[in-house]
């Protein structure tokens, strides 16, 4: 082979290498991909929580740092309570001054009732006065007649049956109002009870607080910030610790109209790090946004409609982020890609290294 003939051969090798090396490159930018997938930037994000105080308070303890990772139902930080310590203590005093106020309103109503028992009997013994009076007057009328008596015997026996007669209404008053003092009584008891009850329904508001008071995250997670530090006064609702659900991770990407409207929830996805490019991490998509976020200053033709982009978020499979949690990471910037056609094949590139 001549030496002219060597240095060319050489040049078309080269050139189908660098040729080689732009189409990969192209592939892995979203280029240069297969009819049916589609590809874009994105960045994986992930749900934050912020961890809050329900009611206004300094902070006693925070009991993690950031960038620790916690688990569902782990206590987090401490709020002090000695000031809800002593609204609690004051709620079960007042609790137990309503069930004695209860005690209290039973024991007057047996006596009110012993007083109507009371009244009752003197009741029957004036009316039994009253029979005698009216007996004995009537035998004095007979006999006055007959000048058996005198009048002022009959006189005498009249004033009698009246004052019988008095005696009578005036025991009848006083079982009417021992009848009223039982009812008095007893709406004494419903309104201790109703005391006991709204101390109760106080402790345990109290309790709910004191409760609350000791800050637990809500699911596994990662701390990312400390808002706050100990020693500082919050109002309520303000935030003590920002936590990342590592199990709740995603990758933001656009996509132009055309692919977009391709794209259906629970389309297969796959996702490329720039940060690990030789592993591809399946996911599937859960959301497309209906309004497009870049749109130009007007819209007139098809061609500047087809400019539009719409917002896709791939959501990586939790139970695959529970294998891996310790790896997981927010921020990291990579490429998405979308199997708009489900008869299409990945290609060989975003099914090799899958990570399982």
């Amino acid at each position: 082979m001549t030496k002219p003939f060597r240095k060319l051969a050489l040049g078309l090798i080269a050139v189908a290498v660098i040729g080689a090396a732009y189409y990969g490159w192209r592939y892995y930018e979203g280029g240069g991909l297969p009819e049916g997938i589609a590809g874009g930037n994105g960045r994986i994000e992930a749900t934050e929580i912020d961890v809050s105080t329900k009611t206004a308070g300094r902070i006693k303890e925070i009991l993690v740092d950031e960038g620790d990772f916690v688990t569902a139902g782990q206590v987090l930080a401490r709020m002090d309570t000695v000031q809800l310590a002593a609204q609690l203590r004051q709620a079960q005093a007042q609790q137990q001054r309503a069930v004695i106020g209860i005690d209290t309103a039973r024991s007057l109503v047996a006596q009110r009732e012993a007083e109507r028992n009371a009244a009752t009997a003197v009741i029957a013994q004036r009316e039994a006065e009253l029979d005698a009076a009216e007996k004995r007057l009537a035998r004095s009328a007979q006999l006055v007649q007959s000048n058996s008596v005198s009048q002022q015997t009959m006189d005498d026996d009249k004033a009698s049956e009246q004052s019988a007669k008095a005696a009578v209404e005036a025991a009848k008053a006083q079982l009417a109002a021992a009848e009223a003092a039982i009812s008095s009584a007893r709406a004494s008891i419903v309104d201790a009870e109703a005391a006991v009850d709204a101390a109760k329904a106080a402790i345990e508001s109290i309790q709910a607080d004191i409760d609350d008071s000791t800050l637990t995250s809500p699911r596994d997670g990662r701390v990312q910030y400390r808002v706050a530090q100990p020693g500082e006064v919050l109002s309520a609702g303000g935030r003590v610790l920002n936590l990342v659900d590592l199990e709740d991770v995603y990758m933001t990407f656009f996509l132009p109209t055309v692919d977009a409207g391709r794209v259906a929830i629970g389309t297969q996805a796959r996702l490329v790090l720039d940060a690990v490019p030789q592993y591809v991490i399946p996911a599937s998509v859960s959301f497309v946004a209906d309004v497009a976020q870049f749109t130009p200053k007007t819209v007139e033709t098809e061609t500047e409609r087809l400019k539009l982009m719409f917002r896709i978020k791939a959501r990586i499979p939790p139970e695959l982020l529970r294998r891996h949690i310790k790896q997981v990471k927010t921020g990291l910037p990579g490429m998405a890609y979308v199997r708009l056609d489900p008869a299409v094949d990945w290609p060989a590139n975003l099914t090799e290294n899958l990570v399982k």
